[in-house]
């Protein structure tokens, strides 16, 4: 099996949405990135190049950030669970 089909695999097998809400989050901001652009320079080709730099980078960062996220819940959950089982 290809890596992309094994990355999307095993994050959709266990219940973990990061890697779908990180493609409509791409779509939402290439969407914006190039009405944005579009509008302030009245231009496709700069509204196409702009949405397609910076939208790409910002959506691999959001990727990041959301694993990182979830593991700071996972631990602040964890955390949580073992002060309360040591209070007992």
């Amino acid at each position: 099996m290809s890596t992309l089909k094994l990355f999307v695999h095993n994050h959709s097998s266990k219940g973990d949405q990061s890697f779908l809400k990180t493609i409509t989050f791409a779509i939402t901001h290439f969407t914006v990135a190039f009405t944005v652009a579009f509008l302030l320079t009245g231009d496709i080709l700069i509204g196409s190049l702009i949405a397609m730099v910076e939208p790409a980078i910002n959506t691999v960062a959001y990727f990041f950030h959301e694993k990182i996220w979830a593991r700071h819940q996972r631990n602040t959950t964890a955390n949580a669970m073992n002060l309360g089982q040591n209070m007992l």
